[in-house]
């Protein structure tokens, strides 16, 4: 998913909001201004990263953050498992459960609100469109032998790791693996936080190799790569995963609430409308 004008400019403002420093601004405002048909949004952070830590030494600690998301949705784990057993359909409430976690994002979002987190709860029921998507997920997890989950935010993953749990439920014969962020972005879930809410248990955890908020084939390590080239079926989660890896000829799944502009208009539906879609 490339970069309109309007996300290049959202994208200048987000750190003009952060600083005033004019040749940190003027690096940001080259990176736009000569960037590469083919760079997605998660690159230029990634690459606006690289110019913070050069100007400031360091880019904004989120591990409180992230240790705080993370918590907050352990803390309710064992009560929306046993929302989740109680349903006729266990998996695809789990699937709705995973994609409300995506609201847990500090880098769409102007702030995260914790009272509006826990109201999307209220309602754990596919519509329509999800249905479709979901009977074709249902097929191509029948038939595989590998399933590879690209993982996004922390306090999301424990909610993936419901998922998960249902997932292997399902479909006993399915090789399971999850692949996170290879450094501290955002707060973007890594190895060590996989590992705190025990999404290992129910995985094998890989990394994407960078502190990169997205999945950008080119960046990615061998193991990587050759498990986004080979696995059976592949579930996005996330903005960022799906800018940086839609339309590359890759049959994916993915699954994200919209968040902003950018993506509110281009499927045509409200703010935190949640999404689940293949790409073929």
């Amino acid at each position: 998913m490339r970069i309109s004008p309007s996300c290049a400019d959202c994208l200048y403002k987000r750190q003009k909001n952060k600083t005033d420093n004019s040749e940190y601004l003027a690096e940001i405002k080259s990176l736009l201004d000569n960037r590469k048909e083919t760079d997605t949004s998660p690159y230029m952070v990634y690459l606006f990263n690289k110019a913070h830590i050069k100007h400031f030494g360091k880019t904004a600690d989120y591990s409180i953050i992230k240790k705080q998301y993370n918590d907050l949705v352990l803390s309710m784990e064992d009560s929306l498992r046993r929302k989740i057993s109680s349903t006729d359909d266990p998996l695809a409430c789990a699937l709705i459960m995973a994609r409300i976690g995506n609201y847990i994002d500090f880098g769409a979002m102007n702030s995260v609100d914790n009272n509006r987190f826990l109201e999307l709860f209220n309602d754990t029921d596919m519509r329509e469109d999800d249905r479709k998507t979901y009977i074709s997920f249902l097929q191509e997890c029948s038939k595989a032998s590998t399933f590879l989950l690209i993982c996004d935010n922390c306090g999301e993953i424990v909610l993936d790791k419901l998922m998960l749990e249902q997932l292997k439920i399902k479909f006993p014969q399915l090789t399971v693996r999850a692949m996170v962020r290879g450094g501290s972005v955002l707060n973007d879930a890594t190895a060590e936080d996989a590992e705190y809410v025990g999404l290992d248990a129910v995985a094998e955890i890989i990394t994407n190799g960078e502190a990169i908020a997205g999945t950008v084939y080119e960046m990615l390590p061998e193991k990587a790569q050759k498990l986004l080239d080979t696995s059976d079926v592949i579930l996005a989660k996330g903005q960022g995963n799906f800018e940086s890896m839609s339309g590359q000829g890759r049959q994916v799944f993915y699954e994200f609430l919209c968040k902003c502009e950018l993506f509110t208009t281009r499927f045509n539906v409200p703010k935190l409308t949640g999404i689940f879609i293949e790409e073929k």
